[in-house]
């Protein structure tokens, strides 16, 4: 049962409102030093503030399932590989203008959190194609649960694909999101095959096990440039070892990473070329 809140929010789940095109800069570029950007790295910082990002590792490594994710948070899957598959048939279908995504969402969420993975996705409508429906007897649809840590799987997978957001520590704006971006056939933005000319990783300071978390993807990048913004960029000190970064921006090794509080115009218009919304 979506709720109280949910029911509230159902006409705009389903209300179409137009598309609208994201600028887009050609250029990665690094936005200023900002002591407020910095803030949201800290833990305390998240506590109060579900709009702020938690940065996905320091969650997620610790659990049980920590082993068994690829690059932190994503399910491999027994059907494809996490590589993209975007090109090999795991988009979610195109129907007429729109792209819908049926979803469910479990029952051990408490009104508010509910609210927060509806206002977060409900932001996709507004710039996208794709419009999330609550699921009624389609075959492939979300499940968003309470499990353990933070994860999903890459692309559309068939029948109930669940997406992890965990009560205690995920459910963010920028975290649902997140994870929503990998269900659409999204990687991270820190493994994209063209990360070496914008960001330096420090296998030095990651732990041992983790560097594979690091290793370059075979991404469609879509033309897009490097976002140091994008909410699919992991945070500075990812699976360090020794309180030292493992993610630095190469114009501005100071840079603070992992900052966004939602998804950022490169996001959108990613979705946007990849599902074609534009046509």
């Amino acid at each position: 049962s979506p709720g109280r809140t949910g029911k509230l929010l159902i006409s705009i789940l389903l209300s179409y409102s137009d598309l609208t095109d994201s600028a887009l800069s050609v250029f990665a570029i690094c936005i200023p030093y900002d002591q407020t950007c910095f803030k949201c790295l800290t833990r305390e910082d998240h506590q109060d503030d579900s709009s702020n990002p938690r940065p996905l590792p320091a969650l997620n490594d610790t659990n049980f399932f920590a082993k068994f994710l690829i690059h932190g948070d994503i399910m491999p899957s027994l059907m494809r590989n996490a590589d993209p598959c975007t090109a090999r048939g795991c988009k979610w279908r195109k129907k007429g203008r729109y792209v819908y995504v049926p979803f469910t969402i479990a029952s051990d969420f408490t009104t508010e959190q509910c609210d927060i993975i509806l206002k977060a996705i409900v932001q996709f409508h507004r710039s996208t194609c794709i419009r999330f429906v609550w699921r009624r007897k389609q075959v492939d649809y979300l499940h968003f649960f309470s499990g353990t840590g933070c994860w999903s799987y890459i692309g559309r997978q068939g029948k109930q694909q669940k997406i992890s957001l965990q009560k205690n520590g995920c459910v963010y704006t920028s975290t649902v999101q997140h994870e929503v971006l990998h269900a659409l056939g999204f990687h991270h933005e820190q493994v994209r095959s063209d990360r070496d000319s914008y960001v330096k990783i420090h296998f030095g300071n990651i732990r041992p096990g983790q560097s594979s978390q690091s290793h370059l993807e075979d991404t469609n990048n879509l033309g897009t440039p490097y976002d140091f913004n994008s909410v699919m960029q992991y945070p500075n000190y990812a699976f360090s070892k020794n309180g030292l970064p493992t993610i630095t921006a190469r114009c501005n090794p100071n840079l603070p990473l992992g900052c966004a509080k939602q998804i950022s115009r490169n996001d959108i218009a990613r979705v946007n070329r990849l599902y074609k919304c534009s046509k």
